[in-house]
């Protein structure tokens, strides 16, 4: 919390007190009007030669304020009548207007408020185990609480504020109120019955979660993120068990799905041994042959696993070519995998350049990521001075005709959009997709909602910070791996389900029923076992899994209910 800034409770607190002070005025208010025009009532009357006790005196006064104004009590002469629309429009303005006001405003929000705040959890309960801690929510964990939700992960946010906490609770989420800095708040959390907190808040706040999860529990995995590469060295010292940086992670990610034009296949991930690939088709031997024709021509312990196309799964089963802008996902050992490249890489080709739109963390990132590989790049960056003078740089505005040609867009085979705005990465799609229709366009969406958008503006493949911030920290909470092939779909394992055990592998039932591709079976740390016709009914294997949530979702609601 900055400083100088109140907690909740203590601006609650001086609120209280601000009220309290306010309706004793109105009353005291009040009290001293009715007294004071009593008086006035007495005297005017006896100027009209009416005579009436000082209960008629305060009863006239209390029923003209309350505009009830019976009438069995009224002056005779125009000073008279003047007094009274007085005590009137004060009484409409102090009975009608302030005492409600007051009314609503200390008493009947305070008890709303109460009842608001009481449906927020201040604890979880005991019976919850094995659950994953968030401190806070933001795109990232959004996301990862998503993806627990699917596998039957339970997940607890903890917010400091009441009103955030029963807004998430109404959204679905199991939110409690409590302190982040708190050590009693993540006892109350049960903390020592949880599978891993995570933060991905400021790199100041997320060494205070960690010292101070660490301090009620030793054991349990804390995985935080790290916008400075200085951090991390501190984060790992107040206790984190994994530091990540997620915007250098996209950018190497984004990097990866610029396919080149050698044939060069890019690994994404990988499950034990086996590593999964991306390769793209174009200007190999591979261009004009089928999925089928194409696996007999390599090494039989390497996989198709799936074809993508312009961001979009291939059909399965499907006899239609391999064509110029299809990439093949594919699953061998790094051995292997150098097989593959050697036999099917054009290496007199040179890599032809690509462009970066954006210098920050993620564009620098990819940048470094091409400098390995020997891929020429530019970076074309607006804000003069923010990318290192090392990397090489054109300033300019990306949006301009002249800056993107000055950075070499006439001879660039991809085109990397890498903003933190969703909004102009839209635009910039658009716009490289206008300039060159046959560039490859690889888009950054901070939300997974703009993913479409971009898909829709021209991109051949888009990944959202969301995602892959999300994968990221899953991945070293250590459940199940993934893999993200393509945003929205990903390759992911899961338990062999009782009534598919010895069944056929290549089952086009299940995907027809859920969406969800079998592309391989698991075998551990060990990676992914060799080509096999049946499902296998040992229970240390697991299915090897290709689809988006919804299939994931369908594919455990018919097959792995009995498992949670």
């Amino acid at each position: 919390m900055a400083h100088g800034e109140k907690k909740p409770s203590v601006t609650r607190a001086l609120k209280y007190n601000h009220g309290s002070r306010l309706v004793l005025w109105i009353f005291s208010t009040g009290v001293v009007l009715v007294l004071a025009y009593s008086v006035v009532f007495q005297f005017l009357m006896a100027r009209e030669g009416q005579s009436h006790t000082w209960t008629d005196a305060v009863y006239w006064t209390i029923t003209t304020m309350s505009t009830l104004g019976y009438g069995d009590v009224t002056f005779q002469s125009e000073l008279g009548r003047m007094f009274s629309m007085l005590v009137l429009l004060s009484g409409i303005l102090l009975i009608v207007v302030l005492l409600p006001f007051s009314f609503v405003q200390f008493v009947v929000a305070p008890w709303m408020h109460q009842r608001e705040a009481d449906r927020a959890p201040r604890s979880v309960p005991t019976n919850v185990q094995g659950h994953i801690i968030l401190a806070g929510l933001d795109v990232v964990t959004q996301t990862l609480v998503a993806r627990a939700k699917r596998s039957g992960r339970p997940t607890v946010v903890i917010v400091e504020d009441t009103n955030q906490a029963v807004r998430l609770h109404d959204e679905g989420y199991r939110a409690m109120v409590g302190s982040l800095d708190s050590p009693e708040t993540y006892r109350k959390a049960r903390v020592e019955q949880a599978a891993m907190v995570t933060s991905t808040q400021a790199d100041t706040t997320n060494s205070n979660v960690a010292f101070t999860v660490r301090q009620v529990d030793q054991d349990v995995t804390i995985a935080v993120t790290a916008q400075k590469k200085a951090s991390v060295d501190v984060l790992e010292l107040a206790g984190a068990n994994h530091v990540l940086r997620l915007a250098p992670t996209l950018g190497r990610e984004l990097a990866q799905r610029s396919l080149g034009t050698t044939g060069r296949p890019h690994v994404i991930g990988h499950f034990g041994e086996t590593h999964i690939a991306e390769a793209a088709a174009r200007g190999t031997a591979l261009v004009g042959k089928t999925v089928a024709e194409a696996q007999q021509h390599m090494n039989s312990n390497l996989r198709i696993l799936a074809t993508m196309r312009l961001g979009r799964l291939g059909a399965i089963g499907t006899e239609e070519p391999i064509d110029e802008k299809t990439v093949l996902i594919i699953a061998a050992n790094s051995i292997v995998l150098e097989e593959y490249e050697a036999q099917f890489r054009d290496k007199s080709k040179p890599e032809s350049p690509v462009l970066i739109l954006g210098g920050g963390q993620v564009g620098q990132a990819a940048a470094k990521e091409f400098e390995k590989t020997g891929v020429p790049y530019t970076i074309v960056e607006k804000v003069p001075g923010r990318t290192p003078s090392h990397l090489n740089v054109v300033e300019g505005d990306a949006a301009e005709l002249n800056i993107l040609r000055e950075a070499g867009l006439d001879e660039a085979a991809a085109v990397l959009v890498t903003s933190h705005d969703d909004d102009l990465n839209v635009y910039l799609t658009l716009y490289c997709r206008r300039l060159r229709p046959e560039l490859q366009v690889v888009s950054r969406a901070t939300y997974e909602r703009n993913v479409a958008t971009q898909y829709r503006a021209g991109a051949d493949n888009v990944l959202s910070y969301a995602t892959i911030g999300a994968t990221a920290l899953w991945n070293n909470f250590g459940p199940d791996h993934r893999v993200v092939i393509a945003e929205g779909n990903e390759l992911f394992p899961v338990p062999i389900p009782s009534s598919l055990a010895g069944t056929a592998l290549f089952n086009l039932k299940i995907y027809e029923e859920t969406g969800c591709r079998i592309v391989a079976v698991t075998n551990g740390d060990k990676g992914l076992l060799p080509t096999t016709e049946r499902i296998p009914t040992t229970p240390d294997h697991k299915l090897l899994l290709l689809g988006d949530r919804h299939a994931e979702r369908a594919f455990r609601h018919k097959y792995l209910r009995e498992r949670g």
